[in-house]
Order: structure tokens, then sequence, then C-alpha cells
């Protein structure tokens, strides 16, 4: 699931950045590179705060990635370091292009959670919640795969929705880390088995940093609309 989710996103991503007029083909070219540093960085943050001790005492486990054992935020991390040096790199707007890859994004997590969600990977804490669902050893507990599943589908319902005007550039970066870093920090509250710092998980700390930038991005955002439409009143009297 989580390579057809790369594919779709792919898809999407690609699809966008022609209607925007970026070049699309820079795009499939800074993919490969994204995507390499999306999944070192989730190797690592799995690796250095989720399960350290194990990886400590089996070192040959850090490459077992067969096994599984990746954080969607180190993944995060990782494209982003990534994707800004490569854009840089190829002297074009950063934000123009970061602003329509994000744009994919929400669908592809949908579709790859879809997986986490059958095989019950991340097991959530007890419940009767209309979402709960049974586990092999007969308790009904919350899917933290299936809530995340659901959640990237209604955002990328609302980009499809907000797709359907122009929107200033670094409108669905900020949207994305707003929505995705408060609802990632809450439902971490109900996930069981991850490692905690402080009475954090290593992804909730990850999320407050996301949903700050993208409540200042927001800011950020409306503020400057409200300079151009008093710009323009200025011009019109």
């Amino acid at each position: 699931m989580v390579a057809l989710g790369i594919l779709v996103a792919f898809h999407v991503i690609v699809k966008r950045s022609k209607r925007l007029g970026l070049d699309h083909k820079l795009i499939a070219d800074a993919a490969t590179w994204i995507l390499i540093g999306a999944l070192v960085g989730a190797r690592l943050v799995t690796v250095l705060f989720y399960d350290f001790q194990t990886y400590v005492a089996q070192p040959l486990e850090v490459f077992a990635i067969w096994h599984g054992g990746f954080s969607s935020v180190g993944g995060f991390i990782g494209a982003t370091i990534v994707g800004m040096w490569f854009f840089r790199h190829k002297r074009v707007d950063v934000w123009k292009y970061a602003d329509a890859i994000i744009f994919g994004v929400p669908i592809g997590l949908a579709i790859g959670r879809i997986g986490c969600f059958l095989i019950h990977d991340h097991p959530g804490t007890a419940s009767d919640f209309i979402l709960a669902v049974r586990y092999p050893d007969g308790e009904t507990r919350l899917d933290h795969g299936l809530l995340l599943s659901i959640n990237n589908f209604l955002m990328a319902l609302v980009f499809a929705l907000l797709a359907r005007k122009k929107r200033p550039v670094g409108t669905y970066l900020a949207v994305f880390g707003l929505w995705y870093g408060v609802v990632r920090f809450i439902l971490d509250f109900y996930r069981i088995g991850d490692a905690t710092y402080f009475g954090l998980t290593p992804a909730q700390y990850v999320s407050v940093l996301m949903a700050v930038a993208g409540a200042w991005g927001i800011w950020r955002l409306l503020r400057n609309r409200r300079a151009k439409r008093g710009l323009s009143t200025n011009m019109d009297a």
C-alpha cells in the first residue's frame, strides 16, 4: 500500500505542477532524491528515538528494513531537508515547488496508512468508539493507521476543494503543517507501545513544530491578503 500511495501521490503532484506551469520534469527528477531522503529520515528517527536499545543490542537490525520501522515524521524531516537542497541547487522557487509537492502528500499518506491498518501495525488504546476495531486478541481498540488514513483522505478532499480557486503560494504547506501537526499530536495520546520523552512521543514533538510553522504560515498569508486589500482600497480612493 505504501508503494501504491507513493505512485498516486506522484501522479497528483505531476498533474498539479503542470497546472501551475512548473517544470514537471524537474519534479520527477526531484522525486527520487526526496524519496531517498524520506526513507533515510524515517529510518534514522525510528532507530534513534523509538527503539534505540534494540538497535544497540542488534546493530545489523538497522539495515533490516524489511522488518519495518519507519517514522512518518522522520520521513517528513528527511524529505524536507533533501527537497530544500535539491530545489535550491536548481535555483528555482523552492516554495512554489514545495507547495505543489505537498498538495499530493495527503492522498499518498492516506493510501499508505491503509496498509498500516490492515496489519494493525499501530494499535491504540481500548475503546468503544465507533471507529474502534477488534484486534486478534479480542480487544476492541482504536487503530492509529485507520484514524490517520481517514484524516489524510479528508485533508486530500479539502485540498481538492481549495484548488478550485487560485491560492497564494504556501497555502497548502501551511494548511498541511497545522492540520497534520494538531491531529497527530492528539492521536498519539491514544497510541500504545511508543517510546515517550517527558510524556510525549517523538512524533508529538515534531507535530508541535509542524503546527506552529503551519499556524505562522497561515497568519502570514492572511496578513498579506489584508495588506493587498488595503493597498487596493487606497488606490481606488
